[in-house]
């Protein structure tokens, strides 16, 4: 049995300790908004935060982050300035990376509240987008740093 705290909430499930994180979000706890990609960490599909730092939950066992804080996507509000910016710069098309790309940005905003493009750059490269909204994801990223509330999380 392993106590992981999910969401600001304790959850035991029985996994082996060397399950992917991503299985026991998506399959245990039902928190679908992480999504698989790879499989590989290459991604950013199912990037989480971890202790607030940004991390691929599909090559992260379960026994690695006992005692750790984890936020999902479902986590942040539907007014968090991240997603009111992705909504205001119309950065989805398909929007399956986006609960990945999000999460990366509200890291990335933690660290840097107001990046330059080259650390927006940098602190999204692993995170792909097979439509291409790149530009999209800049802009959007920068609109909630001139917000200046684009590190609440």
């Amino acid at each position: 049995m392993i106590t992981l705290t999910v969401n600001g909430k304790k959850h035991t499930v029985d996994v082996p300790p060397d399950t992917p994180l991503l299985w026991v979000i998506r399959e245990q706890l039902q928190l679908t908004g992480t999504k698989y990609g790879c499989g590989q960490g290459q991604c950013g599909a199912c990037t989480v935060h971890i202790d607030g730092k940004a991390r691929r939950s599909c090559i992260t066992k379960v026994g690695e982050v006992k005692g750790k804080k984890i936020v999902t996507i479902e986590r942040l509000p539907e007014n968090h300035p991240v997603k009111q910016a992705w909504i205001v710069e119309q950065v989805p098309q398909c929007g399956y990376c986006q609960p990945g790309q999000i999460m990366q940005a509200t890291s990335l905003l933690k660290e840097h509240p107001k990046p330059t493009d080259s650390q927006i750059e940098s602190a999204m490269a692993g995170n792909l987008c097979r439509c291409g909204t790149y530009q999209r994801i800049r802009k959007a990223i920068n609109r909630a740093a001139a917000s200046g509330k684009g590190k609440k999380s």
